[in-house]
């Protein structure tokens, strides 16, 4: 549900002429006209949702947002090589692990 109401969120952000949101891709950092889906942390090479509890805690105590990226979708954050976060996708998490132990 959070990750529904996040791409909501996202969709619901009115392209004003010129606004643009920094992502980041396969292929290094552009500007898109719309804002991300899901967050990241650069150096730990975690993703999760907009929302995600353990980011907003991490957040809290300083020092997070310096290394905060923003993908376009999951699809791209794992394209990137991040990986889910275990809070708030902890299904995706278990998979991720279960398949990088075969």
């Amino acid at each position: 549900m959070a990750e529904q109401d996040a791409r909501d969120e996202a969709a619901s952000v009115e392209a004003r002429p010129g606004r643009t949101w920094r992502l980041l891709g396969p292929n290094g950092s552009y500007d898109s006209p719309r804002p991300g889906t899901v967050g990241g942390h650069r150096r730990s090479k975690i993703y999760g949702t907009l929302d995600c509890a353990g980011a907003q805690r991490a957040t809290a105590r300083g020092g997070y947002v310096t290394n905060r990226v923003f993908f376009a979708d999951e699809a791209t954050a794992v394209a990137t090589g991040y990986r889910p976060c275990w809070e708030c996708l902890r299904e995706k998490y278990h998979a991720w692990k279960a398949n990088r132990a075969d």
